[in-house]
């Protein structure tokens, strides 16, 4: 069993010198190899074989930029995080995000504005008794953040200042609402002034702490009612929030934190193209961000082709408690990550990044099936697929990569390729099938190597 178990994840290099010329790193879906690296060299094309799959590089024709990888620091993920004892705590910090060769390299995180449904409980920065409104926003306190979320992004920032944060809100404070509830209902209109000047207060707050918001959504999920927190925003109202508020109050308070729309499921792409129609809205966005629990990937570049001025981002999938480590391995790196890039995201952002064994903390009526990147129980701290999902990218492809052109004749491999800003080359294949012979072609560069079933490998040449 062993021996056959060795020769399934064993690799076959041909080679004409003994000069290593790029490096190979594999994850297997069955879980028994990962990140595992390999030696690659480079082969004569005599070498190469004719009945292998053949990936070709065209490192001439450029696509978009990357701006990072990574995933949510819920409130709840803050939280077990600074509930760890100080040297683990510092050991998982330094893994998320630091450069070592053991460390994920994250380079991007989404955190919430007020609660997200992985807090505790709900909350805003203005919460009031019940009938009461501060249309000034008096009351304004980032009081909530200070117990955990703050203290771990300046420890995050202290390892990798580079950090980018992207800021989401799930629900206004609620005396803002129509039914003045934390689920649901809509934003009123006589409070889009005091919503627009909340997240100004919200921005200048978090700097004076020492954190840098670099992109902000107005709203998480806005067609999805039924979580809690949450608020419903209709395309039309968040280009008028836009247009004649958020835009303005950004551009006249000089708030450099991109303005990204949607952030949301890709069966809707209507939504976001609707309010870049609108020159003045559109002249205020940067970009749109996307979640794929409905639609398909696709959808992406519909938004790409018809406003190819603007970025398009990728901000949230979860893995579930009920999801197999392989079927999610390759389902992810299928869809989320290989999928969204080949349709222009340049930000590949996973759900949340730490839950404990009982899928908490979150709030009455939010996620109880999210499995973190990681569990921590106590002391005790786990690794699940997420974590594999990301970090086969994360850890070798930097933000500044740029994609090239790859293609392949097989359709059970799927790729996606980098000019990686040190001048070196960057592909990542996934194999959904069984074991494959794979010639990678890029230039003069020629590598022929031998896949696992059901694999992912991220090569650097």
């Amino acid at each position: 069993m062993r021996k056959n178990l060795q020769k399934f994840i064993a690799f076959s290099w041909m080679f004409c010198s003994l000069q290593t010329s790029a490096q190979i790193f594999t994850t297997t879906a069955n879980g028994l190899v990962k990140f595992k690296e390999q030696a690659l060299v480079k082969s004569n094309h005599q070498q190469l074989k004719e009945a292998a799959t053949t990936i070709q590089v065209d490192s001439k024709l450029r696509f978009q930029t990357m701006e990072g990888f990574g995933y949510a620091l819920t409130g709840g993920s803050a939280q077990l995080i600074d509930q760890l004892a100080p040297e683990k705590q510092k050991a998982i910090l330094k893994e998320i995000f630091g450069k070592g060769p053991n460390d994920l390299g994250v380079s991007y995180i989404r955190i919430s504005m007020g609660a997200s449904d992985l807090d505790a409980h709900v909350f805003s920065y203005n919460d009031l008794p019940k009938g009461t409104t501060d249309s000034a926003l008096t009351n304004f306190s980032l009081s909530e953040d200070t117990l955990h979320l703050i203290p771990i992004l300046k420890k995050a920032l202290a390892i990798q200042p580079g950090l980018k944060i992207m800021a989401s809100p799930w629900s206004p404070p609620v005396w803002m609402k129509s039914n003045n509830g934390s689920m649901g209902g809509s934003l009123l209109k006589k409070y889009y002034a005091s919503y627009a000047q909340y997240f100004v207060k919200y921005i200048k707050a978090m700097k004076a702490k020492g954190i840098s918001i670099s992109s902000i959504t107005m709203q998480n999920e806005p067609e999805h009612g039924g979580n809690n927190p949450s608020l419903l925003m209709n395309s039309e109202e968040q280009k008028e929030f836009l247009r004649d508020y958020l835009g303005p109050i950004f551009q006249k308070e000089k708030i450099k934190s991109e303005i990204v729309l949607y952030d949301h499921n890709a069966d809707h792409p209507n939504y976001p193209i609707n309010i870049l129609e609108d020159a003045k809205a559109k002249s205020y966005a940067a970009a749109t961000a996307f979640h794929l629990y409905l639609g398909k990937e696709d959808a992406l570049s519909e938004v790409h082709q018809k406003h190819p001025d603007k970025k398009i981002y990728f901000t949230e999938q979860w893995t579930g408690a009920k999801g197999s480590f392989d079927g999610d391995f390759i389902w992810h790196l299928e869809h989320i990550v290989i999928g969204t890039i080949q349709n222009w995201s340049s930000l590949v952002l996973e759900w949340n990044l730490a839950a404990n064994a009982k899928f908490e903390p979150h709030t009455p009526m939010g996620c109880t099936e999210c499995k973190g990147a990681f569990t921590i129980q106590d002391e005790t701290i786990n690794r699940n697929v997420s974590y594999y999902i990301i970090g086969q990218i994360s850890k070798y492809i930097k933000p500044g990569a740029v994609r090239i052109q790859s293609s392949v004749n097989n359709e059970s491999i799927k790729t996606v390729a980098f000019a990686l800003p040190n001048g070196k080359k960057g592909l990542l294949v996934l194999n959904t099938s069984v074991e494959k012979e794979i010639n990678l072609k890029e230039g003069l560069h020629q590598y022929h190597f031998t896949m696992p079933a059901q694999s992912a490998s991220t090569i650097i040449w």
